[in-house]
């Protein structure tokens, strides 16, 4: 971060392209009798969890990662619809062609959005707005659904402006802009701020980005540590990462909630065992080790705790992660109660070489 004052060489032109409400248009495109309807793709069942809401039920105020039975009684006439994630990895990758089309520099965040670079685009259009209508006129040519997309000088405000007219539209904000637009917004608005960080700021009189923007780089940093000197560079539109082709994802993990509470140790070894599977082949596939293995419980009356281990070299094989991961759950974790949800993690991921990747705060 210590880059941040110095100007970049040139002005970057950075396009942030977002998927709207992804997997449901899937769902609505490919059944017609979805279209129109609120449709929520996730469980149904009694401790379902919403993946993804399409806009008609988030009208019902319907949002991802919200409870099946909370979503179903805020919109009672909502239809859920089991995900089928190949087909989502399937239209992503159609995605990602149109991308190349225009950009060789595609930093992809998720199946349904990405960073491209257009400094420099192959097909020399002048202008980085007319690059993302291009973009997303092939979008809805090929696949049948509508793309949001943000224009900027840089990452930070391109991730901003994407979320200004959605859904279906784009927005760019000049360099003119960029000072003033940051100004007025809402810490909580700030893509890498969470409710914990944002309540923190608050608390300090921090409510704008105009009065994170008053603060001293040495107030910021003894308040948030390294994350600091992020917020105080952005606050005044100022981010000069890179759109990386190289992303290296700094986490990986996977999670269940249970139909029926469990109570027994061996059930709860059981359940583990395919969690584990799932992280271990990500590893495999991207060639990635990780040196922290986290072990997440939520018991039958909500309460999550999670337990943690460092190890000094990397985890090496599936057997290693298994044999710390039971570890984690025999010594550490009080089970005397009933559990609804088991989930793992690895983190502190590198390149199986050893090199360490260079990782972005979270935006």
């Amino acid at each position: 971060m210590a880059d941040q004052a110095a100007p970049p060489p040139r002005q970057r032109k950075i396009i942030h392209v977002d998927m709207d409400a992804f997997y449901a248009s899937v769902e609505q495109r490919d059944n017609p009798d979805l279209r129109g309807k609120p449709v929520a793709v996730g469980g149904s069942r009694e401790r379902g969890v919403v993946a993804a809401a399409s806009y008609e039920a988030r009208e019902f105020g319907v949002r991802s990662a919200m409870p099946s039975v909370t979503a179903k009684r805020q919109c009672p006439d909502l239809i859920f619809v089991k995900p089928r994630l190949e087909v989502y990895k399937a239209v992503s990758q159609q995605i990602r062609e149109i991308f190349a089309e225009h950009t060789p520099i595609i930093e992809p965040l998720s199946l349904d959005e990405a960073y491209l670079d257009v400094t420099e685009n192959l097909q020399s259009i002048p202008l980085a707005r007319d690059v993302a209508l291009a973009i997303r006129a092939k979008i809805k040519e090929v696949t049948g659904l509508n793309a949001s997309a943000g224009i900027s000088y840089n990452k930070f405000l391109a991730k901003l402006a994407s979320d200004h007219r959605k859904p279906n539209g784009q927005y760019v904000i000049t360099p003119e802009m960029g000072p003033a637009f940051v100004e007025t917004l809402p810490v909580g608005r700030f893509h890498g701020i969470g409710p914990a960080t944002s309540a923190k700021m608050n608390a300090l009189g921090l409510y704008t980005g105009l009065d994170m923007r008053n603060q001293s780089l040495e107030f910021m940093q003894a308040n948030f540590g390294k994350a600091g000197s992020y917020y105080y560079w952005i606050s005044r539109g100022v981010d000069n990462r890179e759109v990386r082709t190289d992303r290296i994802r700094k986490s990986v993990g996977a999670e269940n909630t249970f139909s029926t509470d469990l109570t027994d140790f061996d059930a709860m070894v059981l359940e583990l065992k395919p969690l584990i599977d799932k992280v271990w082949r990500y590893c495999e596939g991207a060639g990635n080790r990780g040196r922290t293995v986290t072990l997440k419980v939520k018991f039958n009356d909500f309460e999550i705790i999670t337990r943690s281990r460092s190890v000094p070299v990397a985890v090496s094989c599936h057997s290693d992660l298994e044999r710390l991961l039971f570890s984690l759950l025999e010594n550490e974790m009080p089970l005397a109660r009933p559990v609804r949800l088991l989930g793992i993690s690895l983190s502190s991921l590198q390149a199986e070489d050893g090199a360490e990747p260079q990782l972005d705060l979270p935006i």
